[in-house]
């Protein structure tokens, strides 16, 4: 399998004494390439409308205002131009390494939520407008702090977007970014553990169905329920995130891609990743071919 390396690991300016490092800025445009870091990093974008934000596998254009955190090495982002013309862009992005909440700290029964959240950053979170208007004054207010105060209000920020956690969206795949999903039904988990080891093959309701004692119709409705997706919806998203990760990571053909990944016709193939993503494979690649590797 042939390499093409072209994303930008991000080297923080987080010390090892700094709880997080944090830069509020305006800027007319944005000029960053697509990269990655090991740290935690939750950016708030105000008055850029147009902007194309790209979170591993996601590609979504942003409005007003816009407050994503995300966590994971694997996890390649960026923010482009793409339509936005605003003049006066504002953005405020918070930086924290993962050592700074230890396991211990974060089976608390008061850090539940914070840890969900964390958890779910591996795949990054768009946080919805009502979380955005709770911690907008500790955002603007943070970078004047220092000390004890810094640390409580960034605290109060964690902790009030945590309490979104059921409203906000998780923006890449699973596959992408190379987490294993963990469900609290002993079925779901032996389901997903039988599609991660089996996606590349054709995988069948009644098999899923006989693999944890239920009928087919029966499976279906609780696999729904359980994760939100229909079954071939869900193969098909694996299918997917495992694809674009491909595009990213090699120099595999299209074809390549789209056979290495489970689906068995090329055209079915686009018309799936197309309706998807909202570009063909070819686009998506493109996106994250801008720049070289800086280390």
């Amino acid at each position: 399998m042939k390499h093409n390396i072209n994303v930008i690991h991000e080297v923080i300016p987080l010390s090892d004494k700094d709880c997080f490092h944090i830069v509020d800025r305006h800027k007319t445009e944005f000029t960053y390439p697509i990269h990655s870091h090991e740290e935690f990093e939750l950016n708030f974008v105000a008055h850029a409308p147009g902007v194309k934000r790209i979170v591993g596998d996601s590609r979504e254009v942003i409005g007003e205002y816009d407050l994503v955190l995300i966590g994971g090495r694997d996890l390649e982002h960026v923010w482009e131009q793409h339509e936005c013309v605003a003049k006066d862009i504002r953005e405020i992005t918070i930086q924290f390494s993962a050592d700074l909440f230890s396991a211990a700290f974060l089976e608390k029964i008061q850090f539940h939520t914070i840890r969900k959240m964390l958890l779910n950053a591996k795949k990054g979170i768009a946080f919805p407008m009502p979380a955005i208007l709770n911690v907008y004054h500790l955002l603007d207010t943070l970078a004047s702090k220092e000390g004890f105060d810094a640390f409580l209000i960034f605290f109060q920020i964690l902790n009030q977007l945590s309490l979104y956690n059921d409203e906000a969206k998780l923006l890449s795949s699973s596959s992408f970014a190379k987490i294993d999903v963990q469900s609290d039904s002993r079925r779901i988990r032996k389901t997903q553990k039988f599609i991660n080891e089996h996606w590349r093959e054709e995988i069948r309701l009644e098999q899923l169905a006989n693999l944890v004692g239920m009928t087919p119709p029966a499976f279906s409705r609780f696999f729904k329920l359980s994760t939100g997706k229909t079954l071939s919806n869900y193969i098909i998203d694996i299918r997917l995130g495992n694809a674009s990760r491909l595009l990213v990571d090699t120099t595999m053909s299209i074809s390549e891609v789209c056979y290495e990944s489970g689906f068995n016709n090329l055209s079915n193939f686009n018309r799936i990743f197309k309706n998807k993503k909202e570009c063909s494979p070819k686009e998506f690649r493109e996106n994250y071919r801008k720049t070289k590797v800086v280390i």
